[in-house]
C-alpha cells in the first residue's frame, strides 16, 4: 500500500506524522463519549426515580451492564471482516462513528426506556465498526515504517486515556450534577465532533484505508505450517448453533429480570443453564477439533493463545467491575463528604489533575495546528471547537465546585410505633398522614450551590429512600416531583463538598497516564517478564486492590445498604487494578498475531474477542450478586471472592510458565 504520495510522512508532530494526531483526537472523542457514558449507565439505572433515574434494582441493571460490554467485544468482529472485505478502513471509521451519534442521542432522551435500548443497541452495532479499524488503521499507515509503529501506538493509547480521563470526569459530573441527560448528551456532543473532525481531514491520509481491492488467493505463496484447513460442514452448523444461542442467552439474561419473561423457559423450565452450558461446550470442541487439524507447532501455538485466553476471561470479569459493583460501592459505602482542610486540598488537586493534562492535550493541539490548520481549516476549526466547549466545561466545574455549600437542614417527619418499633417517615408533597402518627421533625445535610440564608425553604428529595441522603430540587423539578420534601435551612456549613461517586473511576486513566512510561521502560528491559508472568503478575496486582475493598469494607455490617468507609481504599484498590491492566493489555493481541499464522488469524482474533465477551458478560453476572451475597454475609466476602480468584489463576498461570514456553516454540 503506497504512502509516499500523500501528506502523511511530511508534516510532523511530536516526531511523528501529524496524521496520527487526527487519529488521536479521533479516538479521543470516541473514548470521551463511551467512558462518560460508562460511568453514568448503572448509576442512572439505580438512582430513584425523583432524581431522573429508573430505581432498578442492582441485579437488573448490572445483569443488563454485563450484556451490554459482553457485545462490544463481539460486533468487532464482524465489523472488522466487513471492512476488509468490502468498505475499507476509513468508511467502516465514519459508519461507526455516525452509529454510535445517534446512539448517544437515543440515550440522552432517558426518560423512555425505548431509547436507552434502541441507544445501547446502536452503541454496539457503532462499536463493531469503530473499534477493530481504528486500530488496524494505524497499522496499516505504518506498513513501510514498522520501526515507527510502537511509538505511534503509545501516542495512540495516550489519546485513549486521555478520552476516558476526561468523559469520566466531565460526562460523570454532568450526569450526577445536572441530570442524567447531561451527561448521555455530552457523550453524544463528543462523539459528533470526533466524526466531522476525522471525515473533513481524511484527506491527510492519502489512498491508504479506501475500499480494498480484491486479490487472487492463489497467488499468494503459502507456509506448509499454515496448510489449508477449511469450515467443515459440521464446523458451520457448530458455529451457527452456538453464535445464535449464545446471543440469545446474553440478552436473555437481563431481559428476564427487566420484563419478567424469561425467553429460554419452556414448560415451566428454566433452560438458561442448560443453554449456555451446552453452549460452551461445543465451543471447546470446536476450538480443539479445529487445533487437532494442523500440524504439530501451528497446533501447539494456538494451544498457547487459548490458554491465554482463559487467563484472560478472569481478568476482565473481575477488573470490569470498575463500572459496576465498584461505582454502586462508591455511591453507597463511602464516604465522599470532605470538610475544612481536607475539601480546600481536594479541590486543588482536582483543578491540577483537570487542568495539567488538558493545558498539555491542548499544547499537542496547538502544534498540529501549525503543520495542518490552513490545508485543513473546518476540521481544524471544529477541533479547536471542542477544546473551547472543554474548556468552558472545566472553568464551570471549577467555579461550581467552590460556589457549592453544604447546608443543616431540618424537615417535617411522622413517627408510627408498631411491636415496640418505632419507624421515622418524611412528609412529602404526597403524605397521606395516619391518624395514629406522631408529628415530628429530622436535621440533616444537603448541598446546594446557591447562598442561602437561615429559615429560607428549599426542596430536597431523598435520594435512596434510606433516610440518609437527600438532593436539593429546584421549584421547577420539585413541582414535577411527587416525593419532594419542603425543608428549612438551619446554618450554612463552611468550606464542605460532596465528591461525585462517578470521580474515582478518572483514576484508571490518570494512572495508566503515569505509570504507562515506567511499564514501557520494564518490557524493555532485561527483567521482561515471560507472557505467563506477566499475566500472573496482572491477576496478582487485581486481587490486591480487591484485597484493599474487602479489608476497607469489613467494619460494614451484614445486610447493610449503606455505609460510610474511607475513600482510601477505594483509591487502591484503582492503584492496584490499573497495574495489573498494565502488564495484560501489551501481551492480548500482540501473542495472537505472534502466535498464530496470518491465514488463521481472522478465526483466532474471533476466539480472543470471545474470550474478552465471556469475561465481560461474567463480571456483570458475578457483580449482580452483590445483593445476595451482602444480605447472607457482607460486602467485604463480595470483594474477598474477587480477590482469591484472580490470585489463584494468578498461580496457575505461573505453574503453566514452563508448559507455554514449550507450546509457543520460541515467540517471545
Amino acid at each position: 500500500m503506497n504512502t509516499s504520495s500523500n501528506d502523511f510522512f511530511k508534516t510532523q508532530v511530536l516526531g511523528h506524522p501529524a496524521g496520527l494526531f487526527v487519529l488521536f483526537f479521533t479516538e479521543m472523542w470516541e473514548r470521551f463519549s463511551f467512558y462518560g457514558m460508562r460511568a453514568l449507565l448503572v448509576l442512572f439505572l439505580v438512582s430513584s426515580l425523583g432524581i431522573g433515574g429508573w430505581d432498578w434494582p442492582r441485579e437488573n441493571a448490572l445483569a443488563l451492564y454485563g450484556t451490554y460490554i459482553s457485545l462490544l467485544y463481539l460486533t468487532p468482529i464482524i465489523g472488522g471482516m466487513l471492512a476488509d472485505k468490502y468498505l475499507g478502513t476509513r468508511n467502516a471509521i465514519i459508519i461507526g462513528a455516525i452509529i454510535m451519534t445517534l446512539g448517544h442521542a437515543s440515550m440522552a432522551i432517558e426518560t423512555n426506556p425505548i431509547f436507552l435500548y434502541i441507544g445501547l443497541g446502536l452503541l454496539i452495532a457503532g462499536t463493531g465498526f469503530f473499534k477493530p479499524n481504528m486500530t488496524s488503521f494505524i497499522s496499516k499507515l505504518y506498513a513501510e515504517h514498522p520501526e515507527k509503529k510502537d511509538g505511534a501506538y503509545t501516542i495512540f493509547y495516550m489519546g485513549v486515556n486521555s478520552g476516558a480521563f476526561l468523559g469520566i470526569m466531565l460526562c460523570g459530573y454532568l450526569g450526577e450534577i445536572l441530570g442524567w441527560s447531561w451527561g448521555f448528551g455530552l457523550a453524544g456532543i463528543f462523539m459528533l465532533l470526533g466524526l466531522l473532525q476525522f471525515t473533513l481531514a481524511q484527506g491527510i491520509f492519502g489512498d491508504v484505508g479506501l475500499k480494498p481491492i480484491k486479490t487472487d488467493i492463489k497467488s499468494v505463496d503459502i507456509n506448509p505450517e499454515d496448510k489449508l484447513n477449511p469450515f467443515t460442514f459440521i464446523d458451520k452448523i457448530i458455529i451457527t448453533f452456538i453464535s445464535v444461542a449464545g446471543l440469545i442467552w446474553v440478552i436473555n439474561d437481563p431481559l428476564s429480570k427487566i420484563i419478567n419473561y424469561n425467553f429460554l423457559e419452556f414448560g415451566g423450565i428454566d433452560f438458561s443453564n442448560y443453554t449456555i452450558i451446552v453452549t460452551l461446550l461445543l465451543f471447546l470442541f470446536l476450538i480443539v477439533s479445529r487445533i487437532l487439524r494442523y500440524s504439530p507447532i501451528t497446533r501447539d501455538k494456538m494451544i498457547a493463545v487459548v490458554i491465554f485466553a482463559f487467563f484472560i476471561i478472569f481478568f476482565w470479569a473481575s477488573f470490569e467491575q470498575a463500572g459496576g459493583s465498584m461505582s454502586i460501592f462508591a455511591k453507597d459505602y463511602v464516604s465522599r463528604v470532605l470538610s475544612g482542610n481536607a475539601a480546600f486540598i481536594f479541590n486543588i488537586i482536582d483543578i491540577l489533575i483537570t487542568v495539567i493534562p488538558v493545558g498539555i492535550i491542548t499544547w499537542v493541539l496547538f502544534l498540529l495546528f501549525k503543520q495542518t490548520f490552513k490545508k485543513y481549516l473546518i476540521s481544524n476549526l471544529i477541533l479547536g471547537f471542542s477544546f473551547i466547549v472543554i474548556w468552558s466545561l472545566i472553568y464551570w466545574k471549577i467555579n461550581n465546585n467552590f460556589s457549592t455549600y453544604s447546608y443543616n437542614i431540618s424537615y417535617p417527619t411522622y413517627e408510627i410505633t408498631e411491636n415496640n418499633e418505632t419507624k421515622v417517615f418524611p412528609v412529602t408533597a404526597a403524605t397521606i398522614i395516619p391518624e395514629n402518627a406522631v408529628l415530628a421533625t429530622k436535621n440533616s445535610v444537603v448541598r446546594i450551590s446557591s447562598d442561602l440564608k437561615k429559615d429560607e425553604t428549599v426542596a430536597i428529595i431523598d435520594v435512596d429512600k434510606k433516610g440518609v441522603n437527600y438532593k436539593y430540587l429546584t421549584d421547577e423539578k420539585a413541582a414535577t416531583v411527587s416525593t419532594s420534601i419542603q425543608a428549612t435551612i438551619i446554618d450554612k456549613n463552611e468550606n464542605e463538598i460532596e465528591i461525585p461517586a462517578t470521580w474515582f473511576l478518572i483514576l484508571n486513566s490518570l494512572f495508566i497516564i503515569t505509570f504507562a512510561p515506567l511499564f514501557s521502560k520494564w518490557w524493555e528491559s532485561k527483567y521482561n517478564p515471560n507472557p505467563a508472568a506477566k499475566y500472573a503478575i496482572g491477576l496478582f496486582f487485581l486481587g490486591t486492590g480487591f484485597a484493599f475493598l474487602a479489608f476497607g469494607a469489613s467494619t460494614i455490617p451484614q445486610g447493610a445498604q449503606t455505609a460510610s468507609v474511607s475513600m482510601f481504599w477505594l483509591v487502591m484498590a484503582y492503584l492496584f487494578h490499573t497495574l495489573g491492566e498494565l502488564c495484560v493489555s501489551p501481551v492480548g493481541l500482540s501473542y495472537v498475531s505472534k502466535l498464530v499464522p496470518a491465514r488463521m488469524i481472522a478465526f483466532m482474533f474471533g476466539v480472543w474477542y470471545l474470550a474478552l465477551a465471556i469475561g465481560n458478560k461474567t463480571s456483570g453476572k458475578m457483580g449482580s450478586m452483590i445483593d445476595d451475597i451482602t444480605n447472607n454475609y457482607d460486602i467485604s466476602t463480595f470483594f474477598l471472592i474477587f480477590t482469591f480468584v484472580p490470585i489463584i489463576i494468578g498461580v496457575i498461570a505461573l505453574l503453566l510458565t514452563p508448559v507455554l514456553k514449550k507450546l509457543m516454540h520460541g515467540i517471545k
